[in-house]
C-alpha cells in the first residue's frame, strides 16, 4: 500500500535544497540548489529499482522496463523540481515523489509492466528564470528550439542557453530531446490544487478535465528620465505612468471577459528606480488566462492594444508574446479511469478545471494526459505557507498507482 511516511521523508529531504532556508523554497532550475537536488532525486530512483538517465537540459528520468517491451510506447509520470522564489515545498515535487512512490509500489508488489514506465523530474516549469515557463515539457514534446533558448534571457540579460551551458548541460542539443511520434502512451501528473475548492468541499482528489489556456506578454515601455522636482507635469515622458495605465486596462479587460478569465502583472521593473527620478523605462509581464480560446485571444489582443495606445513621440513601446498555450482538454479515457479507481477505492473525487498551467497541458498535444489534484490547505500556493497533508497526497497516489497499473498492463512476477 501507499506509504505516506516515505513521501513525507523524501519531500522534506528535497526541501533542504533551497536558497532561502526558513523563508520558503527557492530552487531555480540551474542554481546551486538544483545541482544539489539532482543527485538526491537520482538516488531515490535507483533505490526504487529504476534505470536513471539525465538529458541535455537536466531533466531526470527513471525507467522501469525490460528488453521485450523497450520498443513499446511509454507511460510517463512526474512533475517539476524547480520553484518560484520563496515558494512552497509541494508545488512540483509532490508530483515527482508521487511518481516515485508508484515505482516503489511496483517494486514492493513485484509488478512487471507490459509497457515501459518512466518517472520524470523536469526543469523550469515555473518560468521564473527566463520569463517563459514549461521549458522541459516543451522540449520533450518538440516545441522548443535552440534559437528559443538563445533568445530567452534572465533579468540580467544572460540567455537561457548560457545558463544551461554554464550548469554543465548542452542547450544546443535541445531539439534532439523530443519523444518520437507515438513514443508515449500517456503522461500522468499529480499536483497540489493551489486553490481552496477541494478543501472547502471536503473532497479527497480533483480530477481535471480541462486546463485553461495560458499566455505571457513581456512589455517594455521607454520614456525619458527627468528630475522629479524640476520637470513640469505637462512636459514629462513618464514610462511608469504609461505602464500603470496598461496595468489598469489589463484588469478591466479580464473582468469584462467574464468567468474563467484572468490577467495578472506579476513582474515589474522600474528604471532607474530612484525616489526623485522620473522613470525612463519600465518592463513588466502580463499573464493572461482563460478556459475559452476565443476569450484568451481577445484578451491578448486587447492588452496589446492598450500597450500600443501609450506610444507617442516621447514614449516607445514593445510587446512580445513569450508563451502561448491554448485551453487543453485532457483524455476522457484517463479521466474516466481516475474516476473508476477513485470510486473503487472509496476516495471522494471532484471534476475540476485547472486555472494554473502545468506540464500536462504541453504533453496533451502529443499523447493522452491525466492530471490529479490533491487539496491545498487554505488554497495557499507559491508561498512558504503552502501545505498539503501527506495522507492526502497518499490518497492521490493510490488513484495514480491503480491507473498506472491499468495503462502499463502490469502483471505479477508469478504471471510472467
Amino acid at each position: 500500500m501507499v506509504q505516506a511516511v516515505r513521501i513525507q521523508k523524501d519531500l522534506e529531504a528535497l526541501n533542504e535544497f533551497t536558497a532561502t532556508p526558513g523563508q520558503g523554497t527557492t530552487r531555480l532550475s540551474y542554481s546551486p540548489e538544483a545541482a544539489k537536488a539532482r543527485p538526491f532525486i537520482k538516488e531515490i530512483m535507483v533505490k526504487a529499482g529504476l534505470t536513471v538517465r539525465e538529458d541535455a537540459l537536466g531533466n531526470i528520468f527513471g525507467r522501469l522496463s525490460t528488453p521485450e517491451i523497450d520498443h513499446k510506447p511509454i507511460v510517463l509520470v512526474g512533475s517539476h523540481y524547480d520553484s518560484v522564489p520563496n515558494g512552497g515545498m509541494f508545488d512540483g515535487p509532490a508530483g515527482i515523489m508521487a511518481g516515485l512512490e508508484v515505482a516503489r509500489l511496483f517494486q514492493d508488489q513485484g509488478l512487471v509492466p507490459q509497457y515501459p514506465l518512466e518517472i520524470v523530474a523536469m526543469v523550469e516549469e515555473e518560468g521564473t528564470s527566463f520569463n517563459s515557463g514549461l521549458l522541459a515539457s516543451r522540449a520533450l514534446c518538440g516545441f522548443l528550439t535552440y534559437e528559443d533558448l538563445q533568445k530567452l534571457q534572465d533579468q540580467n540579460g544572460l540567455s537561457a542557453a548560457e545558463h544551461i551551458k554554464n550548469a554543465g548541460y548542452h542547450p544546443e542539443e535541445v531539439e534532439k530531446l523530443a519523444y518520437p511520434p507515438k513514443a508515449l502512451k500517456a503522461f500522468l501528473e499529480l499536483h497540489i490544487e493551489q486553490g481552496p475548492i477541494l478543501e472547502n468541499l471536503k473532497k479527497d482528489v480533483g480530477i481535471v478535465d480541462v486546463i485553461v489556456g495560458i499566455s505571457q506578454l513581456q512589455v517594455v515601455i521607454q520614456g525619458k528620465a527627468g528630475h522629479a522636482g524640476t520637470t513640469p507635469m505637462g512636459m514629462r515622458s513618464d514610462a511608469l505612468l504609461s505602464a500603470s495605465r496598461v496595468i489598469a486596462a489589463a484588469e478591466k479587460i479580464a473582468i469584462e471577459a467574464g468567468e474563467y478569465c484572468v490577467a495578472t502583472v506579476g513582474r515589474l521593473n522600474v528604471y532607474p528606480n530612484g525616489s526623485n527620478v522620473i522613470p525612463d523605462k519600465v518592463t513588466f509581464t502580463v499573464d493572461i488566462r482563460s478556459k475559452f480560446k476565443d476569450k484568451l485571444d481577445a484578451m491578448i489582443a486587447a492588452v496589446k492594444a492598450s500597450v500600443h495606445a501609450e506610444a507617442n513621440s516621447d514614449i516607445t513601446v514593445s510587446e512580445h508574446l513569450t508563451l502561448y498555450v491554448e485551453p487543453t482538454e485532457l483524455s476522457t479515457v484517463i479521466v474516466n479511469n481516475f474516476r473508476e479507481q477513485s470510486d473503487r477505492l472509496g476516495i471522494s473525487e471532484e471534476p475540476m478545471v485547472s486555472g494554473a498551467g502545468h506540464d500536462a497541458m504541453i504533453f496533451a498535444k502529443v499523447t493522452d494526459v491525466g492530471l490529479i489534484f490533491v487539496p491545498s490547505k487554505d488554497g495557499i500556493s507559491h508561498h512558504p505557507a503552502e501545505w498539503t497533508d501527506y495522507d492526502e497526497i497518499a490518497k492521490g497516489v493510490e488513484v495514480l498507482f491503480e491507473t498506472v497499473k491499468v495503462l502499463t498492463e502490469a502483471k505479477g512476477k508469478s504471471n510472467d
